[in-house]
């Protein structure tokens, strides 16, 4: 069985996030050895795909080190790259089968647009004790399947240092979802995208995730709401790597779109 690393909502190497992709297969592995490869693999999320007898559309499920998600957007985008760029898959559109129901994934100039549900947040007061757990008092809390704190300016978001124990506790509390949250603030002047923000998923195992599509799930329908336009370029500013999603509302879906490149083919000799 072959395997793929790809960074995703990257343009070159070792920006993004990186997932890895494993070939589709004609029949799901069982669940244990699926969680047990994303636990060898140790990346945010493992992406497994299932073939179909229709050549555009397949199987999808997600592992992150921990358990299984019910979705995710940079191994979405990854797994459409896999099947574009490095199996050959001519359409110029696939869908796939997942949890959170049919998800598309097009040929977008260089790049790919992802067709995925909105999840519009409410506004809620602060958790008690969220403000201690960030380190910095949000002036907006806002809850959907995460929570987004909405700070003052893009020097606060990139300068956290949250204490992840306290998050997971605070906002599975909060939720009665896993323990996860976004940060995001307006970008500061005269950069190339309008909202920055950071994504700290202890809930799921995950300290802290370089570029998150279904936190923009949330932060799209939000900041279009805010900014008045549909359009609206966002910034993942993990230190160190960063990743660019560009997301459009419409109606009760977000359109995402990004790059992705390859790093890395592997051939799994631990095989179901």
């Amino acid at each position: 069985m072959r395997q793929w690393t790809v960074d995703a909502f990257a343009d070159q190497p070792f920006r993004g996030n990186p997932a890895c992709v494993v070939e589709p297969r004609a029949a799901w592995a069982d669940d244990a050895w699926m969680q047990a490869l994303a636990a060898e693999n140790n990346q945010a999320e493992t992406a497994f795909l299932l073939g179909t007898d229709d050549p555009t559309r397949f199987g999808l499920r997600w592992f992150t080190p921990l358990m299984e998600v019910p979705l995710c957007g940079h191994a979405t985008l990854a797994s459409a790259h896999v099947l574009f760029a490095e199996l050959g898959v001519g359409a110029d559109r696939v869908t796939f089968e997942t949890k959170s129901g049919p998800l598309t994934v097009a040929r977008a100039g260089e790049g790919y647009e992802m067709d995925f549900p909105a999840k519009p947040p409410v506004r809620i007061d602060a958790p008690e004790g969220l403000a201690e757990a960030l380190g910095v008092q949000p002036r907006e809390v806002w809850a959907s399947n995460y929570l987004v704190a909405l700070v003052d300016d893009e020097a606060t978001v990139r300068a956290l240092r949250p204490d992840l124990a306290a998050v997971n506790r605070i906002v599975a509390g909060a939720t009665g979802e896993r323990g996860n949250v976004g940060v995001s603030a307006l970008a500061a002047p005269g950069k190339p995208y309008q909202v920055v923000s950071r994504f700290f998923a202890p809930g799921s195992g995950i300290p802290e995730d370089p570029a998150t599509g279904s936190l923009h799930c949330i932060l799209a329908p939000l900041f279009s709401d805010r900014l008045g336009r549909a359009r609206i370029a966002y910034h993942q500013a993990y230190p160190g790597r960063g990743g660019d999603l560009e997301c459009e509302t419409a109606g009760d879906r977000v359109l995402i779109r990004g790059r992705a490149v390859t790093v890395a083919e592997a051939r799994l000799r631990a095989t179901p």
